[in-house]
C-alpha cells in the first residue's frame, strides 16, 4: 500500500490508529496543533477497560507495557452523601477489569511506540478541501499544505474534519465541570484525603456533585459538577480565580467541610469544562477518503468510556485498513458499520451514568448503578 494516510490529532485515538497501522507495516502521518508532547498537561487518571481499551492496546502490541503503568489501588470507589456519610465503599481487589493509569503516561507510551517523525507537531489545521476521488488537501495555519488519500479526523469535540461528513455540532448539555487539584493531600488536607479514599470518589445531590480521583504522589484531582446555564458559566469564567472558587463553593452550602474543602482549598486556578455532546445517534453517509474517530465522531458526557472508545476506534480502523490494503473504501465501510452502533450504545450509557450522578435520585441512584455493575 503506497497511498498516504493523514491523521489529524495526536490524542489517544489518533495515536492508536498510527500505532496499529505501524504494526501492520502501513505508514501514516499524524498532524498535531500542539507545539510539542509537553505543551500542556494531559489530564488525570483514566480507567482502561478490559473489554475495550485494553483490547486496543493488545492490537497495538503494547499491553505488557501498559500493565507497568497501572496505579495500584486506583480501582477503589466510594460514594458519599452531602453530609459525608459513606453510602458505598468498594476497595480495589485487583479484579475490577478497569485499572487506572495517568493519561499522560498512556499517551507517552503510544508516542514512544511510533517511528520518529510520525507525529508532526505545531501543525494546526486551518482548512480542508476535497480534491475528488477521495483525496483531500489540508492547509495549516503556518501556511503549509499537504494532500492525502485518506483523511482521519481524530481532532476532538470541535473537529475541523467533521464538516466534510456531517453538519452536526456539539451542544451544551446543561452541566459544567470545574477542575482543580490538592497536592500532598494526606499531609496538607487530611480530612479531604480520608473522605476521598484510595481511588475514585463521588459525593452528590440532585444537580450537584463533587468528584475526585486520588492520583499517585498524594494528589487529589477534583471535578466539581453543577447543572447551570451557560450564562452562569460565563460569569464564573470572567471572575478572578479566588472569587470563582468562592462562587462555585456557594453552590454547596451546607455540605460537609471535608467535601467543600476539595473546592475551597484548590491549589490551582479553577478550569471550567462545560460539557457538550453530539446527537446520541450521530452518523454520516459514506464520503470517499475521509472518516472520524473518538470525540470527533461521538462526543458524549464523560462516563469513563471516552478514552476507551477512542482507542477502540483507532485500533479497529487500523485493522480494517490492514485487512483491505488495496481498497480504502471497503476498509472505511467496514469500520463505520461497527463504529455507529457502538457509539449509539455508549452514548445511551453515558447519559444514564450522568443522570445517576446528578439526577433527582442522586446519590442513591449512583449507588444502585455501581452495585449493579459490580454484580454483572
Amino acid at each position: 500500500m503506497t497511498r498516504t494516510i493523514a491523521i489529524v490529532g495526536a490524542g489517544l485515538g489518533g495515536l492508536m490508529l498510527a500505532r496499529v497501522l505501524h504494526v501492520h507495516g502501513i505508514p501514516s502521518t499524524v498532524y498535531e496543533a500542539e507545539a510539542s508532547p509537553t505543551a500542556r498537561t494531559q489530564g488525570g487518571m483514566l480507567d482502561i477497560h478490559d473489554d475495550s481499551g485494553q483490547l486496543a492496546l493488545k492490537a497495538a502490541r503494547l499491553h505488557d507495557e501498559f500493565v507497568r503503568l497501572i496505579h495500584p489501588g486506583g480501582q477503589a470507589s466510594r460514594v458519599l452523601d452531602r453530609h459525608g456519610a459513606v453510602l458505598l465503599d468498594h476497595p480495589d481487589d485487583g479484579h475490577g477489569g478497569r485499572p487506572e493509569v495517568r493519561r499522560g503516561e498512556l499517551r507517552r507510551l503510544l508516542l514512544d511506540a511510533l517511528p520518529e517523525g510520525t507525529v508532526q507537531w505545531g501543525r494546526k489545521l486551518a482548512a480542508v478541501a476535497a480534491l475528488g476521488a477521495g483525496r483531500h488537501a489540508l492547509t495549516f495555519t503556518d501556511g503549509s499544505t499537504v494532500t492525502t488519500d485518506l483523511l482521519v479526523g481524530a481532532d476532538g469535540a470541535w473537529s475541523k474534519v467533521r464538516p466534510l461528513l456531517s453538519e452536526a455540532k456539539p451542544a451544551y448539555i446543561g452541566t459544567t465541570f470545574i477542575e482543580t487539584y490538592l497536592s500532598d493531600a494526606d499531609v496538607r488536607h487530611p480530612a479531604s484525603a480520608r473522605a476521598v479514599g484510595g481511588g475514585a470518589f463521588f459525593a452528590m445531590a440532585p444537580g450537584r456533585g463533587i468528584f475526585a480521583h486520588r492520583e499517585p504522589d498524594g494528589m487529589l484531582h477534583t471535578y466539581v459538577a453543577v447543572r447551570q446555564p451557560m450564562a452562569w458559566v460565563a460569569g464564573i469564567e470572567a471572575a478572578d480565580p479566588a472569587v470563582a472558587l468562592r462562587r462555585v463553593a456557594s453552590e454547596f452550602d451546607g455540605w460537609d467541610p471535608a467535601l467543600t474543602a476539595l473546592i475551597t482549598d484548590g491549589e490551582t486556578d479553577p478550569v471550567l469544562r462545560p460539557l457538550h455532546a453530539l446527537p446520541s445517534d450521530h452518523r454520516w453517509e459514506r464520503v470517499p477518503g475521509v472518516t472520524l474517530l473518538g470525540d470527533a465522531a461521538h462526543l458524549m458526557p464523560p462516563a469513563g468510556d471516552g478514552a476507551n472508545l477512542a482507542m477502540v476506534d483507532g485500533a479497529e480502523l487500523g485493522q480494517a485498513i490492514a485487512a483491505h490494503p488495496d481498497d480504502l473504501e471497503a476498509a472505511l465501510t467496514a469500520y463505520e458499520q461497527t463504529l455507529f452502533p457502538r457509539s449509539i450504545e455508549a452514548a445511551a450509557g453515558a447519559a444514564e451514568v450522568l443522570d445517576a450522578c446528578l439526577g433527582h435520585e442522586a446519590p442513591h441512584s449512583l449507588v444502585r448503578f455501581l452495585n449493579q455493575a459490580r454484580d454483572a
